[in-house]
């Protein structure tokens, strides 16, 4: 592994860095309110709880599924067999209470928070979100590194992975690198330039950096790559936040789902 850039592209701009991506996520936490002293790493899947275990099992086998969906060429008999397995699984679930826990957010846990709950469930690096890729990150000599695999279900141009996933993955990335100033926030500004398409089924390496902070603007900045081909790259600016702030949105959160529930 090493650390050095990769011979210049042919307009000037330095290939992704080399740095290979982890059998283990390493997934930035924030225990505290503003100290980065502690970090969240991802435990292996064996030191976590069973529950948590089989959830991210239960994401994954719905992940593959999802990707599947995009383009089956299945039998009508096959898809009718599993559809009703489906919609008896979705008759399960919601004769069951739904969760309302939301520990943390994408970018940092609050304090005296699960740091897992947020990370397991983001739609971006969840390892329990059937939504997720999932992005698997890692913080190395202070950048964020992002290693992620678009399936079917993410394609937009043919082949391609949608516009849309891109931007919403750097707002993740950028929000892993934001929390490098010790003080994070909530994103203000996203901006995305694509340069060229980004694959499907391709491995991606997103590579983001704390740029500076000025005030309460907390700047970052991204690349995505494709081997030695810059994808796309991105700037955001967050807002540095009151933890305080967080809580009431949180509380607004369970209580509309409280509400919704005694709806039902």
């Amino acid at each position: 592994m090493s650390g050095e850039p990769s011979p210049p592209e042919p307009d000037g701009r330095p290939g992704a860095p080399e740095v290979a991506e982890p059998s283990v996520p390493n997934v930035l936490g924030l225990p505290g309110t503003a100290a980065l002293s502690l970090r969240w790493t991802e435990p292996e899947a064996d030191d976590l709880a069973p529950h948590r275990v089989e959830l991210r099992r239960l994401a994954a086998a719905m992940r593959s599924i999802i990707d599947s969906l995009t383009a089956t060429a299945a039998p009508s008999e096959v898809i009718e067999a599993a559809a009703d397995g489906l919609v008896q699984l979705a008759e399960t679930f919601a004769s069951l209470h739904y969760g309302t826990v939301y520990d943390g957010f994408a970018e940092a846990a609050n304090a005296g928070a699960d740091p897992h709950a947020s990370f397991e469930h983001s739609p971006f690096i969840g390892l329990a979100n059937p939504l997720a890729p999932p992005i698997r990150l890692r913080e190395v000599d202070g950048e964020i590194h992002g290693w992620v695999t678009f399936g079917s279900a993410y394609e937009g141009p043919p082949g391609c992975v949608h516009g849309g996933f891109i931007a919403g993955s750097f707002d993740e990335v950028l929000g892993a690198a934001q929390t490098l100033s010790g003080n994070p926030g909530m994103t203000g500004t996203l901006t995305v330039r694509y340069r060229s398409p980004t694959p499907l089924h391709a491995p991606l390496h997103f590579v983001a950096r704390l740029d500076r902070v000025e005030g309460r603007k907390i700047f970052a900045v991204a690349q995505l790559w494709h081997g030695e081909t810059l994808c796309a790259e991105a700037d955001a600016v967050f807002i540095s936040i009151d933890f305080g702030r967080f809580a009431h949105l949180k509380e607004a959160r369970e209580a509309a789902e409280r509400a919704r529930l005694a709806r039902s």
